[in-house]
């Protein structure tokens, strides 16, 4: 239990009035997906099987992952998807994942080729067997097996097996083989690693201040009463982290980061202090507190830390080598980049890009895309689907007027206004393609479209009535009741807590209660002082309590959803605007969006759960696992 503004709040901030229309727009973009959900994978697997297509599909859709892309070229037309009767072609899903990632995947891809071609010209050959073993390898470190540890991967990590083996794990190889004579791990490196990790540190307190002056006065006191190290450290420093606890940091290591705070470290006795020492722009003060022996692992565990040691170190020394490659390979190769550029698409029909006079394909590229974002983009497009069916059904549409009052609103909701008051949309449109991967078309096709799409969709069916305007006045104008208050995980705990807060009934020693047995973190750190109870704000039991209490009061044990709460009235606000008149144009603008946001999400989920959705491509997907299910079941 948090005490933050709820979902349903009925005057929601400007951002968060945009972000609830983003939330359903971001589902067309690729970023959030549609909403797969295994069961109605079941009952459409089961619709499958009844209708003799799970053969087709075994067969169709299976095999068309593993072709190559001049078979993909001859299958653009499969269907990939059926929404209510309208097919999704791979066409489509190729074309649309082109549109988002294609200039991303390209620039992958045409990394890929150097190495490649580096690889050739030096008569290096990465095999399929050394990949798997590299997988292998780093797994064991994981104490995973290799299937566990690519399962994690792509569970977690979205990484498909195939995509870590040819976009991590063989560039990472070829790149070893590339600058294997600059990647060599001396003994040397080696000792000083396992120093810095098992050998002899001093742990110290620090004093970081950013005048020289202050680091002189404050090191005079020190060194005249060591003993007051930690105070000082706790008044003076400015480095937060370490002041909060005295100044104390991390044990000191050889070896593990600047040489002269090391050496300073371990020239210390316990409790003596350092000199004065500068660090970048800040001056600094240590103090050692004690040393700490070295670590002497055991016998059987020293191989495996040696090699985790030497790998540490050849993957830092290779970064840089594979850096300074790359830097030399782009320098002298010569690519020419296709994809995006109209006139030259024109020039090379079906390039995406020539790399060192070799071409790399559209249709390669496309097939890369799908592979890698297939999923998420057909999920977009699975929903677009929907809102283009429902527009048509209803016998709406989206016109150029209504996206530029979209955008226009947009700007004005993320505070881009003009001068003369007006939404300066060409500052907004510039923030939104400012990252160098959104595009103006996409940014109107995947956030825009949609969300105008809705609200056509729901238009009609939002209504503001004088008791919404009531509540919405009370919840934004209205008083708020100031309260301290504990938040508990189980009864008996609350009802102890309770007891004591009656027992003693006072702000301070509510506060420590809280600041011990709260769960919440917001109570918990502020000695109990949450932000101030509203009306209406989502949380009607804690809001009937709240203003049923006077200043003084203890409020009763407050049940909600798996958490007791127990509250301390410290009094009420004022109310800056008295007369709902002053604000009614406000509250009817930012009501009327609040109502249309919940309306829209509604109307959303109806399409979804009304529809009838047959996604092969997922389905593709499912079968191997279903059938390896199947088989370990057997078995």
């Amino acid at each position: 239990m948090e005490f933050v503004a709820s979902e349903s709040d009925v005057v929601g901030s400007t951002i968060k009035r945009l972000l609830d229309n983003q939330t359903i727009a971001l589902r067309f973009k690729g970023m959030t997906g549609m909403f797969y959900r295994p069961n109605r994978f079941k009952l459409w697997m089961t619709s499958l099987l009844r209708f003799g297509l799970y053969l087709s599909v075994v067969i169709g859709i299976a095999s068309t992952l593993g072709t190559s892309v001049a078979r993909s070229q001859d299958n653009a037309n499969d269907v990939v998807a059926v929404v209510n009767a309208d097919p999704i072609t791979r066409k489509t899903l190729t074309e649309e994942t082109l549109r988002r990632y294609g200039t991303e995947v390209l620039e992958n891809m045409v990394n890929r080729h150097l190495i490649l071609q580096a690889c050739q010209s030096q008569g290096i050959e990465v095999t399929a067997t050394e990949v798997r073993e590299e997988i292998a390898r780093i797994a064991s470190k994981f104490g995973l097996a290799m299937p566990a540890y690519l399962q994690l991967l792509q569970e977690e990590r979205n990484i498909a097996p195939d995509q870590y083996s040819r976009e991590i794990i063989w560039p990472m190889l070829a790149l070893r083989r590339l600058v294997d004579d600059q990647v060599k791990v001396t003994q040397e490196e080696m000792d000083r690693a396992f120093i810095a990790q098992f050998g002899e540190a001093v742990k110290c307190r620090l004093i970081m201040v950013a005048s020289r002056a202050d680091a002189d006065r404050l090191h005079q006191q020190a060194t005249k009463n060591p003993s007051q190290f930690a105070q000082l450290a706790k008044q003076y420093s400015e480095d937060p982290a370490s002041a909060s606890v005295g100044g104390l940091i991390p044990p000191i290591r050889r070896y593990s980061g600047d040489s002269r705070l090391e050496e300073a470290a371990f020239a210390l006795a316990d409790d003596a202090v350092s000199p004065v020492m500068q660090l970048g722009d800040q001056w600094i003060i240590l103090q050692a507190v004690r040393r700490i022996g070295e670590t002497i692992p055991s016998p059987q565990a020293l191989p495996a830390i040696r090699e985790q040691i030497s790998d540490r170190i050849r993957d830092q020394k290779m970064k840089g080598a594979a850096t300074e490659l790359f830097a030399r390979l782009q320098a002298d190769a010569q690519v020419k980049t296709i994809l995006g550029d109209a006139e030259k698409m024109n020039q090379y029909p079906g390039v995406a890009a020539i790399v060192n006079g070799q071409e790399v394909t559209i249709a390669s590229v496309g097939a890369e895309c799908v592979k890698r974002h297939g999923e998420e983009v057909l999920d977009g497009e699975i929903n677009r689907k929907l809102l283009t069916q429902a527009l048509r059904k209803a016998n709406k549409q989206v016109t150029d007027a209504d996206l530029q009052a979209e955008i226009e609103r947009a700007a004005l909701s993320f505070g881009y206004i003009r001068k003369d008051h007006q939404p300066d949309v060409q500052a907004w449109m510039e923030s939104i393609t400012a990252d160098g991967k959104t595009t103006t078309e996409l940014y109107i096709r995947d956030a825009v479209w949609p969300s105008v799409a809705m609200k056509k969709l729901v238009e009609e069916s939002v209504t503001l009535s004088e008791e919404d305007l009531q509540q919405g006045f009370e919840s934004a104008y209205g008083p708020r009741v100031e309260i301290l208050a504990i938040v508990l995980s189980d009864q008996r705990t609350a009802q102890k807590v309770w007891e004591m807060a009656r027992d003693n009934p006072t702000d301070h020693f509510f506060g420590e209660l809280a600041q011990q047995y709260s769960v919440e973190p917001v109570s918990s750190s502020n000695m109990g002082k949450v932000p101030p109870i509203r009306k209406h704000s989502g949380q009607p039991a804690i809001e009937r309590e709240a203003f049923a209490m006077k200043p003084g009061d203890l409020s009763g044990i407050v049940v909600t959803g798996d958490k007791y709460i127990v509250m301390r009235c410290q009094g009420y606000t004022t109310p800056i605007v008295q007369k709902m008149e002053d604000v009614r144009a406000e509250l009817v603008r930012d009501l009327t969006e609040t109502k249309t946001n919940v309306a829209m999400n509604i109307k959303f989920e109806e399409l979804q759960n009304s529809a009838e959705i047959d996604n092969f491509f997922v389905a593709a997907k499912e079968i191997p696992k279903m059938a390896k299910q199947s088989a370990t079941t057997t078995h």
